[in-house]
């Protein structure tokens, strides 16, 4: 009777030490979720509504300058009254970035070829009109290219004061869009970055 009462009280003492040992490896790993993944930073050069790298919408000439450089050109002629409306390039901006300035303030930001620039969506020059429209999707406001037939295109993409008609002239100058500018071919020639001004078809006009 000693022995089997002592056979039993081991027995449970058995089945109570299975009962409280601490998860398996196997087991803890399949119940802990798995860590997300860092977002992809983003290029602090890359193009947006509100400007390039150091350069923002709404600076004034001086704080272009300060920031890039006076302009690298200054026998050349940016606009028909540069007074109210001047395009240059900063003197360390990379060849094909043109700066809008009206009244004083910086309005847009133009890349051309040979800047390599790319937007914050990893579009620039070259790349194809179908798609951006892809990326972009119903944010996407297409407009027939004023002087060339399609596929000629001007997509604009607003990220404030889009306009509820799709034709409309945007005027609000907290407004912030990017334009990519499309030529015959279907691919980007131009992007311009920035407020209304990004809609001007003839620089400064």
């Amino acid at each position: 009777m000693i022995r089997l009462a002592t056979t039993v009280a081991v027995a449970s003492l058995m089945t109570l030490a299975a009962c409280n040992a601490p998860e398996s490896a196997e087991t803890s790993a399949a119940e802990t979720p798995a860590a997300e993944a860092p977002a992809a930073p983003v290029d602090p050069n890359a193009l947006t509504a509100e400007g390039f790298g150091p350069l923002r919408i709404g600076m004034t000439t001086a704080e272009v300058e300060a920031a890039l450089g006076g302009d690298s050109d200054p026998n050349a002629i940016g606009g028909p009254e540069p007074e109210s409306c001047d395009q240059w390039r900063p003197a360390r901006a990379p060849e094909g970035l043109l700066v809008m300035i009206q009244d004083g303030v910086l309005t847009r930001i133009s890349v051309s070829s040979p800047a390599a620039l790319k937007t914050d969506h990893g579009f620039g020059v070259g790349d194809q009109a179908a798609s951006i429209k892809t990326a972009y999707g119903d944010q996407i406001i297409a407009q027939p290219h004023k002087y060339s037939p399609a596929p000629a295109e001007d997509l604009f993409v607003w990220t404030v004061g889009r306009p509820a008609d799709a034709n409309a002239y945007v005027q609000d100058a907290a407004a912030r869009g990017i334009r990519y500018e499309i030529g015959n071919d279907g691919a980007v020639q131009i992007v311009h970055v920035g407020g209304p001004a990004i809609q001007l078809v003839e620089g400064c006009a």
